[in-house]
């Protein structure tokens, strides 16, 4: 079997969300697995001194234009939450306390998670509503309650964001296919064409 390939995003990424209802249909198509790889951007920041694209001057004004226009055009719900961006921390602790678990339960967390906050434009920043959306999907709220704090849960997390961005992980969507890293939302048609034709 080839190698899975890599998913590296923020939870508080619209981009991410637009390539997350994608990326496993993709390369489902071309017999590879994915691994659903969440990460906090803003410890990337801190390496590259970017901030986050919408709280840049001229950029943001764009970027909003785009995101509408770019979902709109792959007929997906999109709406901008009022609390953005936002902090991942507990949807990331959540996803990969249940991945360790449950890996395809925790695939459906995060596509919950990322509906609730682009698709329907709600807050997940806190724990209380990562539980919450957990709990739709049949996650125990008490045990998830308890691992948000959890100091291994936090441990995992930060050994993931310190991997992703010794990956070369510095934005949302990040995807690397066989060690080749591709960036960006609008990189899924490059993506599709490396896992058909094997690179170029």
């Amino acid at each position: 079997m080839p190698d899975p390939v890599d998913f590296y995003f923020d939870f508080s990424s619209p981009y991410g969300y637009l390539a997350a209802r994608k990326i496993d249909g993709i390369a489902a198509k071309y017999g590879r697995g994915v691994i659903w790889r969440p990460y906090l951007l803003g410890a990337a920041f801190k390496t590259t001194g970017q901030q986050p694209l919408l709280n840049i001057p001229l950029k943001g004004d764009y970027a909003r234009r785009d995101l509408a226009r770019t979902a709109r055009r792959e007929g997906a719900p999109f709406r901008l939450p009022e609390k953005f961006p936002f902090l991942s921390v507990a949807a990331c602790r959540a996803f990969y306390w249940l991945s360790d678990r449950d890996s395809v339960l925790a695939r459906a967390l995060a596509l919950a998670l990322y509906d609730a906050a682009f698709a329907q434009g709600r807050d997940i920043s806190g724990g209380e509503a990562v539980v919450g959306i957990a709990a739709g999907l049949g996650v125990d709220a008490g045990e998830l309650t308890a691992a948000l704090s959890d100091p291994g849960v936090k441990a995992r997390l930060a050994a993931e964001v310190d991997a992703a961005i010794a990956r070369g992980a510095f934005g949302s969507p990040y995807i690397v296919i066989d060690g080749e890293p591709f960036w960006g939302n609008d990189k899924l048609q490059e993506v599709e064409a490396w896992l058909k034709t094997g690179g170029w």
